[in-house]
This record gives C-alpha cells, structure tokens and sequence, in this order.
C-alpha cells in the first residue's frame, strides 16, 4: 500500500517507524503530485530530512483515485493494533521461505 525510501538496520527500528506513522495517522497529511517520466499521480507524506516519509507504492492514473488511496492508507494504518516493539538491537529476522 505505501513504502519508505528509510533504510533500517533492524526488525525494531522499522516496527518503531512503523509505530510512529500508525500513532500519528490522523494527522498525516499527503502532497499529490505528477509521476516523473511517466503518467499518473502519487501521493507522498513529506518527512522531516529531505526524504519523503512514505507514499504511495504505485501511480495512479487519476487524482481523485490518488486522493482516495491515501484516505484508505491512513485509515487502514489507523486500525492497526500498536505493536510490543522488539528490543532496538535485534537483528532483521529472515522468514524460513527466505533461506
């Protein structure tokens, strides 16, 4: 639905960046703009570096659709339950179907 440009070094840094964008869903707050090279519409939550904080994972071919992804993100992120964070140092978990 949305992805980050962040990189994080562990499972707990992205669960608490995860948990920071849910906490604070009612006050996001997107700026729609025109793909690059290509046609469609993103939306982008500007972060506090020069970064975007998330957006939207693919372009949509009309604004109003735009507009309505990013009301269901932050409504779907809203419903979601806040997580028991992971101790900060704990390494990136591999699902077994990745080995």
């Amino acid at each position: 639905m949305a992805i980050t440009p962040a990189a994080y070094e562990t499972a707990g840094e992205a669960e608490r960046g995860f948990d920071g964008l849910r906490a604070g869903a009612d006050t996001l707050v997107a700026r729609i703009t025109h793909v690059r090279d290509g046609i469609g519409w993103i939306w982008v939550v500007p972060g506090s570096r020069t970064l975007p904080e998330v957006r939207s994972s693919r372009a949509y071919e009309r604004y109003a659709t735009c507009q309505n992804a990013f009301r269901r993100f932050v409504v779907l992120l809203a419903k979601q339950p806040a997580l028991e964070l992971p101790d900060r140092k704990a390494p990136l978990r591999r699902s077994d179907a990745a080995r």
